[in-house]
């Protein structure tokens, strides 16, 4: 099941990001990429959902993920996008 919105805040130079994005390119998974270090609307929103600074930040229709790693990313993944209530 594909959700209906990803998106994926990041800071380009950060190794944990840039595992994220392999991880959702790799299972083909479309999603927006926000870099919060170019764009400050979007370093605020990251802030305000996840409740600090560090990235990566994911947003799955509304269900938050941050500052995390590839195992975290999966857990994530099988327990509010997989299962998901339809």
């Amino acid at each position: 099941m594909q959700p209906q919105r990803v998106r994926l805040f990041v800071k380009p130079w950060c190794p944990w990001c840039q595992r994220a994005e392999a991880w959702l390119q790799t299972r083909g998974i479309t999603y927006e990429r926000l870099d919060v270090t170019r764009n400050h609307q979007a370093w605020q929103e990251m802030v305000q959902l996840s409740g600090q600074t560090l990235a990566p930040v994911l947003e799955v229709d509304g269900a938050v993920l941050a500052d995390f790693g590839p195992e975290e990313l999966a857990r994530f993944w099988e327990e509010k996008v997989t299962r998901k209530p339809r």
